[in-house]
């Protein structure tokens, strides 16, 4: 297959792209910087400029634009910053995939898709929450609205967390943990979906060859844990106590809105990826984090 993958520098896309080409499928990639070969395309999301080649013979495009939530505290500037990185360039690849014609579209999205569910179960058919990161996946979805009514088959990648060694919230929280500073956040009865890195690669694999899996995908991992849990078990991991409380107030006071993050989760479930036919290749939070800390 031939793939446009555009996010393809950040931390899932470095290694979606390494993953695809040691499948021999034919990677090209979108970068905002003069290409610097011939699987680069130049585009410009803000201005809503795209080489007209990058798309033309894709099979499928993979949208996994968007900062990174945790790089500042949550200003009402980076709050847009947030939204506007993730649905303006989503709102340009829809239109242009419904333009070329490229008959799939696999789109990022986030977890937080729920909101705060406390015990109760979500998948992919429960509603959205309330609050700013569930309104934010609403519009990121609702902005691939172009190539699905053109008729491309559209996945929208409700992530969890990705347990990785080489980035995201699995690294900061081992500097916490470096400095004998672990521990629950808050009560810890809160649900912490989760995945591993090589289970985010498989589920986004199968979003683009499965020509029968559209709509929104859960990528979470199958067993879900609280805050308590999970934090027991990364304690176990690392080989460091993890004895502190971090109370609802000092996250908020350090963190901002996106301490929201910490003390409220969704207890979600794949449920259609399991029901395309996925096979974790780690099923529990102690296999996904000994995968990434080994």
């Amino acid at each position: 297959m031939r793939i446009t993958i555009a996010g393809s520098s950040g931390l899932i896309g470095t290694a979606l792209v390494a993953s695809l080409r040691r499948d021999r499928h034919e990677v090209v990639r979108l970068v905002r910087r003069p290409p610097a070969g011939a699987d680069e395309y130049q585009w410009d999301p803000e201005q809503a400029l795209i080489d007209e080649k990058a798309l033309r013979g894709s099979d499928a495009v993979v949208n996994l634009c968007g900062i990174n939530i945790g790089d500042k505290r949550w200003s009402g500037t980076f709050k847009q910053q947030l939204r506007d990185s993730r649905i303006t360039p989503t709102d340009v690849l829809a239109n242009e995939v419904a333009r070329v014609g490229v008959p799939t579209l696999v789109n990022a999205s986030g977890i937080s898709f729920y909101g705060d569910t406390g015990d109760r179960i979500v998948d992919e058919s429960s509603p959205s929450g309330d609050g700013f990161f569930p309104a934010l996946c609403r519009d990121w979805e609702q902005a691939t609205e172009p190539a699905r009514a053109a008729g491309a088959r559209t996945v929208l990648l409700r992530s969890a967390p990705v347990m990785s060694r080489r980035g995201g919230v699995l690294e900061r929280l081992k500097l916490v943990y470096s400095i004998g500073l672990g521990g629950r956040h808050g009560s810890g009865r809160q649900y912490f979906p989760w995945i591993s890195m090589d289970d985010e690669i498989g589920a986004i694999t199968l979003a683009i060859t499965n020509d029968a899996l559209s709509g929104p995908v859960n990528l979470v991992g199958p067993a879900p844990v609280t805050n308590a849990q999970f934090n027991r078990a990364l304690a176990k991991a690392l080989h460091r106590p993890a004895p502190w409380v971090v109370p609802k107030f000092v996250l908020s006071a350090a963190l901002g809105e996106l301490a929201q993050e910490l003390l409220y989760g969704p207890r979600a479930i794949p449920t259609a990826l399991e029901k395309a036919g996925y096979s974790f290749q780690h099923n529990t939070i102690a296999e996904a984090l000994e995968a990434a800390l080994t």
